[in-house]
C-alpha cells in the first residue's frame, strides 16, 4: 500500500536522484542544475505505479511513529511490508563487520532468543554482527527489520543476498531511499539514525573504538532512547568501543533475558525455554547430513560449499542446541548435555 503525498514523494526521489552526485561532491550549480531538471519531469502517478513497494509519508498515519521523534524524520519510508514494522517494541542489536567468535556467538543467541520471545530485532544487513543477528532472530521463529542505505529492492551486501531473501518473506527491509537506489557511502550514517529510532533499545555487539557502529548508539542517545552494551575482553580491539559505552553509563547485557527485562521490566517476559528454530535451507541441509553420520569433510564435499562457510552453519546449529560436539571433534544431533 502507497500512503505518501506528492510533495514527500518528489521530496524523496529528488535525494534519490541525486545521491550520486552528493557523493562526488560535485559543483553546487551543477547539482542545482540537475534538480530543477528532474523536479520538471517528475510525475507523482507514475512514480507511485513504479513502486511495487510499500511506502507512507509523515503526513500518513501509517507512517511508524518512532520515526517521527528524529530531528528531521524521512520524507517517506519504503518498506517490504510496512504493516510488519513498528508493530512491537523492537531491539536493535548491531556491532562489527570483523568481529570474534565471541561477538558472533553473542549476536546469535540474542537474536535467536528475541526472536523466540517474539521481539522484532533491528539492524543493517551488514556483514558480521548486523546478518548475524538477523539470522538468530529468524531461526528463533521471530521477525526481523532491515534497514538499508539502499532502496530496499537492493540487496547489500551481495553476499547476503540469501539472508536478505529471508528477511523480505519473514520480516521486513525498509529504507527512505527510494527504489533502485545504491548504497553510497553517504547513505549509511543517514540510516543508521531510522535503524536506532525504531528500536526502543539499542545493543552494541563489539565495536572498536572508531566504528560506525557508535554512531547508531549516539543517535539512539540523542533521541532519548537506552542503549545498551555487551562487555568484552579488554585487550580486544574490537571491543573497545563497547566497553568505553560501559565507562559511559550504557546498560550491560549478557544475554536475551538482559534485553527483555531492559525493555518490559524484570521478569515481565521470558525467553522460552526451548524456541523451535526456523532454519535456513542451507542449514537444514547441513543438520540433515550431520544426522545421517557425515563428518565436516563430507558436508564441504556434499554440498559444494567451502570449509568456512560449512563451519558457520555448525556454528549456528550448535548453537541452536540441534547439534553437539562430541570429544573426538565430531558432530552429531542434539544439544550439549
Amino acid at each position: 500500500m502507497i500512503d505518501a503525498c506528492d510533495s514527500c514523494l518528489r521530496r524523496s526521489h529528488l535525494t534519490g536522484f541525486l545521491a550520486g552526485a552528493i557523493e562526488r561532491r560535485g559543483p553546487q550549480a551543477e547539482r542545482g542544475g540537475e534538480a530543477r531538471s528532474f523536479l520538471r519531469r517528475f510525475d507523482p502517478r507514475a512514480a507511485r505505479a513504479a513502486l511495487g513497494v510499500d511506502a507512507a509519508c509523515g503526513h500518513s498515519d501509517r507512517f511508524p511513529a518512532q520515526l517521527r521523534e528524529l530531528p528531521r524524520p524521512p520524507a517517506v519510508l519504503y518498506a517490504t511490508r510496512l504493516d510488519r514494522v513498528g508493530e512491537e517494541p523492537a531491539a536493535v542489536v548491531i556491532g562489527s563487520r570483523r568481529p570474534s567468535e565471541y561477538g558472533r556467538t553473542v549476536a546469535y543467541g540474542l537474536g535467536r532468543g528475541l526472536g523466540a520471545a517474539g521481539v522484532p530485532v533491528v539492524s543493517g544487513l551488514a556483514l558480521g554482527i548486523d546478518a548475524i543477528a538477523h539470522r538468530g532472530c529468524l531461526d528463533g521463529g521471530g521477525r526481523t527489520v532491515a534497514v538499508l542505505a539502499s532502496g530496499v529492492d537492493v540487496a547489500y551486501p551481495r553476499t547476503n543476498r540469501r539472508l536478505y531473501e529471508r528477511i523480505r518473506e519473514h520480516g521486513a527491509v525498509v529504507s527512505e531511499m527510494p527504489p533502485g537506489t545504491r548504497p553510497y557511502r553517504w547513505l549509511f550514517p543517514a540510516r543508521n539514525r531510522v535503524m536506532a529510532a525504531l528500536g526502543r533499545l539499542t545493543v552494541v555487539v563489539e565495536a572498536a573504538e572508531r566504528s560506525g557502529t557508535l554512531i547508531t548508539a549516539d543517535c539512539a542517545a540523542d533521541i532519548g532512547r537506552d542503549v545498551a552494551d555487551v562487555p568484552g575482553r579488554v585487550t580486544s580491539d574490537v571491543a573497545a568501543g563497547t566497553n568505553g559505552l560501559l565507562r559511559t553509563g550504557a546498560a550491560l547485557v549478557t544475554g536475551p533475558q538482559d534485553v527483555l527485562d531492559l525493555l518490559y521490566g524484570v521478569g515481565v517476559r521470558q525467553v522460552p525455554a526451548s524456541p523451535a528454530p526456523t532454519l535456513d535451507p542451507q542449514d537444514e541441509r547441513v543438520l540433515g547430513l550431520v544426522s545421517r553420520g557425515a563428518g565436516v569433510d563430507d558436508l564441504g564435499r556434499e554440498l559444494g560449499l567451502p570449509a568456512s562457510t560449512v563451519r558457520a552453519a555448525l556454528a549456528r546449529l550448535e548453537l541452536g542446541g540441534l547439534i553437539r560436539r562430541t570429544a573426538s571433534g565430531a558432530f552429531m544431533v542434539g544439544g550439549a548435555r
